[in-house]
């Protein structure tokens, strides 16, 4: 893409138009750095062609679905826009989801070819959804192919009882296999507009998760208001890739838009603090999308050792509310602005975003370009509410995706009057910032009064020594729901339930106080990171039962 996207209209383009103009502009750049391997945007573009060829030689054709399993490695890159090219469709796959899972996601996509590494955790979980037929073909990639040769050596000798032994069939094909020279990728014709790029499961916090169609033109259209967010930066620059690649987070700000903008992307398969640390010593990076709970984790660790943050110039949180006190401590640890971003996977998934150097505390910034965001009373989603007032956070935009895979029914449940329905609380100022108050579903109702955790979570941050806090609302007899805080506190910190109430006393009113407090060692997590309610209300569900 020329420079022509940083002004008027939202170009219209197929996903893979990124990657072929990033080939032809930046053609020398490194577009991958996988601990210390480098693959430079040319060679990746060569790779590409020849893993579309790959594919197309397995059976995908326009509209194929194709699963990726992968962790962030240079097999996820490659395999996404080969997909793309040789006209399939992407299935976003966390490696994390067990057998069980993984079954449920290829039926109800129908993917019939998936993508995953022979590490024996990973392959495990798919060698029997091959072997029952479930699968005609599973590509595997190799730890070993991906590796500098040094490290490669340490792998073997060190890990390579964690490789899987694969069988020799027409079912298994090597990684190494598909991007063989030779064939070349038929051309497919693709309309942006109503060609499906990602099918992308939503995080399944309530219900059974569902698939997300975005098209391609959804995600070039992110894509760019994204960039149109971002200053200047200078092709080559790093963009330190921890989030994972399956989540749709990653997906856009850290591949599609390094490719985008020519930038370098620093894959890390897992967060290993150790690893992370050296990784951004050695790399230096630019730029680093993160969720929350990674910045508080080096916030932790910068206490007591030191960590290079110097170079980084451009940090966004998504994928989770952003404590104020997190965002304030690693801004000063780093001397780089932490700004925050909000989204959904129904939208590419980014829908707002507060711009470097004009931060509104609190808030998750301004509408992005040509994105239109309402706020529609809560009892009723048909009535648009006053500027001010708090009500259900819906969008219009080009991002926002096609509807449901093969459920109208819930297409048709998350739509009013054309306008995506988030299932959050918020409202906008009078400058047109959004400020978020809380989902739909997690609001504690006690008394008759709305208790949002959001803002019970807010105030336990502000107590020096917690590191993580998650509220839920558990039942009461007098009150029907009360608040109740699970609590991770900082490394060696010293606090008793008390002194904590003591704390938020001064905090909160009466009736947002928790009633209960429980500390703990570990607190539950999504794939991606976040900080999760569900595995806490079903818990407190199960006892309440007994």
């Amino acid at each position: 893409m020329d420079e022509s996207w940083r002004s008027g209209p939202l170009p219209i383009l197929p996903v893979g138009q990124l990657l072929a103009d990033a080939v032809v502009r930046f053609p020398r750049v490194t577009a991958m750095d996988f601990l210390g391997k480098r693959t430079g945007y040319a060679e990746l573009g060569r790779l590409v062609d020849r893993a579309a060829a790959g594919f197309q030689r397995l059976g995908v054709e326009k509209g194929t679905r194709v699963a990726l399993c992968l962790p962030n490695t240079p097999h996820y890159v490659v395999c996404y826009y080969a997909i793309l090219r040789a006209g399939g469709v992407v299935v976003n796959l966390s490696p994390l989801y067990v057998e069980g899972e993984i079954r449920h996601f290829l039926k109800d996509s129908g993917a019939r070819i998936a993508a995953t590494l022979d590490i024996s955790e990973l392959y495990g979980k798919l060698a029997p959804i091959v072997a029952d037929g479930t699968l005609d073909h599973l590509v595997i990639g190799s730890m070993l192919e991906i590796l500098d040769p040094l490290k490669r050596v340490g792998f073997w000798l060190t890990r390579r009882q964690s490789l899987a032994k694969i069988p020799v069939d027409s079912r298994h094909v090597k990684f190494s296999a598909l991007v063989a020279p030779g064939a070349v990728a038929r051309p497919v014709a693709c309309n942006p507009t109503t060609d499906v790029a990602v099918l992308q499961y939503t995080g399944g916090t309530t219900g059974i998760p569902k698939a997300a169609m975005l098209s391609h033109a959804n995600l070039i259209a992110n894509c760019v208001q994204l960039a149109r967010r971002v200053p200047d930066i200078q092709p080559g620059s790093g963009m330190l890739t921890l989030v994972p690649l399956f989540h749709v987070f990653a997906m856009t700000v850290a591949m599609n838009l390094s490719v985008m903008l020519g930038l370098e992307m620093i894959l890390l398969p897992r967060y290993d603090k150790a690893v992370l640390r050296k990784t951004l010593a050695r790399t230096r990076p630019l730029f680093f999308p993160g969720v929350p709970t990674i910045y508080a984790n080096i916030n932790e660790a910068a206490v007591k050792e030191k960590w290079e943050l110097s170079s980084l110039r451009f940090c966004i949180s998504g994928a989770a509310p952003l404590p104020a006190e997190i965002r304030a401590q690693f801004e000063a640890i780093s001397g780089c602005q932490l700004v925050e971003g909000y989204g959904l996977s129904e939208a590419s998934p980014v829908v707002s975003a507060n711009q470097f150097g004009a931060v509104r505390d609190g808030s998750i910034g301004l509408p992005l370009d040509e994105t239109i965001v309402e706020i529609r009373a809560l009892d009723d989603p048909m009535r648009l509410v006053p500027q001010g007032e708090r009500g259900e956070v819906c969008v219009r935009g080009p991002q926002v995706m096609m509807g449901y895979w093969n459920r109208p029914d819930e297409t048709a449940k998350v739509f009013v009057n054309g306008a995506l329905r988030t299932g959050d609380v918020g409202y906008i100022d009078q400058d047109g910032y959004i400020f978020l108050v809380d989902r739909i579903k997690d609001l504690i109702i006690s008394g008759g009064y709305n208790v949002y955790p959001r803002m019970v979570e807010e105030a336990l941050y502000k107590h020096p020594a917690v590191l993580e806090a998650v509220v839920i609302g558990i039942p009461d007899a007098k009150r029907g729901q009360v608040p109740k805080a699970y609590v991770k506190l900082q490394e060696g910190a010293q606090l008793t339930e008390e002194a904590l109430q003591a704390f938020l006393a001064t905090q909160l009113s009466p009736v947002e106080q928790p009633k209960k407090i429980e500390f703990r060692d570990v607190l539950p997590k999504t794939v991606v990171g976040k900080l999760s309610r569900k595995e806490l209300v079903a818990e407190e569900a199960a006892r309440q039962s007994v």
